[in-house]
């Protein structure tokens, strides 16, 4: 596991709090920024996921 992908599931997770705490006090500002703030950590954690594929695929032996 690399630090993209940790770094991006944390993002997720703590930005679905955002999202549900908006949701609950009725401000939808930060539901939105919490909605768009999960999208950007599943970007970055699949952009690790990708990383660690090529690494991978680079240490397989042909």
């Amino acid at each position: 596991m690399n630090k993209d992908q940790v770094k991006g599931r944390i993002k997720e997770a703590t930005s679905k709090v955002k999202e549900v705490t908006g949701k609950v006090v009725g401000n939808e500002s930060l539901e939105a920024e919490g909605k768009v703030d999960q999208v950007v950590g599943e970007v970055q954690a699949d952009y690790g996921d990708l990383k660690e594929d090529i690494k991978d695929a680079v240490k397989k032996p042909a």
